[in-house]
């Protein structure tokens, strides 16, 4: 079994069951202990897992709620969707990541001629009475106080889908270029949707230059642009700039 296969299903079973041993996961997941061992090893380097005595625990999440989140630097973030909604062409189609950036990209697709796919509830609530828009909500888990979905069943339905391009949010960004979450649980969903997506567009306040987060959930080789509304910070410009990524100053 590869060893992407072998994370995914570790970070299942502690989500279903919480804390569990390694003789637990070696069975569930049919690789030898000594493989587990490693792969906790790698999964708690990226902020994924705890690891404790004799086995794994779940990390807990320090987001802030959705409805605290919405109204902080709101001038700035929707400067950013309104950039990055001009970037969509009509006929394409779109994810949008959770959290309240995403959700005010979506305020200026209105009217658009559409596919938006999603697995935030704040931006299927905007959506849903817009006709033009063909609005496709991903299944899962309802994350009730962060608006969002997640769980196997969103990581499921997203390997059955392509997008043109992604608009993904972070908690922040290292000088090195790893984009950062605060929640491991969200982490798998923006991992599926990078995969699904032709183009990734990070959007980063001014706010996420470092930001927080202790989950990763890519490195800049994997994004396409970086939209922000402020100067970038020497070190993080030119290592994304080394990757590849187009940086944008909105």
């Amino acid at each position: 079994m590869l060893a992407d296969r072998r994370h995914q299903l570790i970070l299942r079973a502690l989500r279903a069951d919480g804390p569990i041993s390694v003789v637990a996961l070696a069975e569930k997941v049919g690789a030898s202990q000594a493989t587990i061992r490693r792969d906790l090893v790698q999964l708690e380097d990226e902020g994924l897992l705890k690891r404790v005595y004799g086995g794994a625990a779940p990390v807990v999440g320090e987001d802030d709620p959705f409805a605290d989140v919405a109204g902080v630097r709101a001038e700035a973030k929707d400067a950013l969707a309104a950039w990055c909604a001009d970037l969509v062409r009509d006929g394409e189609t779109v994810l949008l990541d959770i959290g309240t950036t995403a959700h005010r990209v979506a305020r200026h697709l209105h009217g658009r001629s559409l596919t938006v796919i999603t697995s935030n509830l704040a931006v299927y609530e905007e959506l849903q009475d817009d006709k033009d828009v063909q609005l496709i909500l991903l299944g899962g888990v309802v994350r009730r106080d962060y608006r969002s979905l997640v769980g196997f069943l969103t990581e499921d339905n997203l390997r059955q889908v392509h997008a043109d391009r992604l608009f993904l949010g972070t908690s922040g960004v290292r000088p090195d270029g790893q984009v950062l979450d605060t929640t491991a649980v969200e982490v798998p969903v923006k991992r599926a949707m990078i995969a699904a997506s032709a183009q990734v567009v990070l959007l980063a306040d001014a706010g996420k230059f470092p930001g927080t987060g202790m989950a990763r959930v890519c490195g800049p080789e994997e994004l396409d642009v970086v939209v922000t509304n402020a100067p970038v910070d020497e070190k993080t410009g030119s290592r994304l700039r080394e990757a590849g990524v187009e940086v944008v100053e909105v």
